[in-house]
């Protein structure tokens, strides 16, 4: 994939820091690179800017490049440990439910 293709795919997000009184520019596949400027807009060029010189640099050093949120693959699956006593709870309501345990709690993941 060329660098402007997968700089275009990865994940960006722009918030306001309330500690430097900007907009923060920020990108899920390099949690290390950031942005601020006065204007949202101004943080989103900002960061992806900062993404494409990093991306590029990568690929003139032949390190990986990381692959977009956007395009992996998910299974759907993950294993979470809980407590015993959560875990106790959870069922219980499942079974009062009527539903599986791993229909309950993905319910709840779904709706926060």
């Amino acid at each position: 994939m060329k660098t402007l293709e997968v700089v275009e795919k990865y994940t960006y997000r722009v918030i306001w820091s309330e500690e430097d009184q900007e907009h923060l520019g920020l990108c899920a596949e390099f949690p290390s690179l950031s942005w601020l400027d006065r204007t949202q807009a101004g943080a989103l060029r900002g960061i992806v800017d900062v993404v494409r010189h990093a991306v590029e640099d990568m690929r003139k050093a032949r390190e990986p490049i990381p692959e977009p949120v956007a395009t992996r693959r998910y299974s759907g699956q993950f294993k979470v440990r809980i407590p015993p006593e959560v875990h106790r709870r959870l069922s219980i309501e499942a079974a009062e439910s009527k539903v599986s345990l791993n229909r309950l709690v993905s319910a709840k993941l779904a709706h926060g």
